[in-house]
């Protein structure tokens, strides 16, 4: 049987995977077109949240892990 290749688009989107397994992302929404956004759009938007424990578990099949 083949090795599974990773998926790179979303090893990009994943920021870091903690010890115990929580993985984060950062949110959307930050970058483009920031003049037109709420400013409570715009700073809630660039943090640095985790996956939902179902997303994660997809995440991990993804990236290999």
């Amino acid at each position: 049987m083949p090795k599974l290749k990773t998926n790179k688009t979303a090893v990009k989107r994943v920021s870091r995977i903690s010890g115990t397994g929580k993985i984060s992302h950062r949110k959307t929404l930050a970058q483009h077109l920031v003049r037109r956004k709420s400013k409570r759009t715009v700073k809630s938007s660039g943090r640095v949240t985790e996956f939902t424990p179902a997303d994660s578990k997809k995440i991990k099949k993804l990236i290999g892990r």
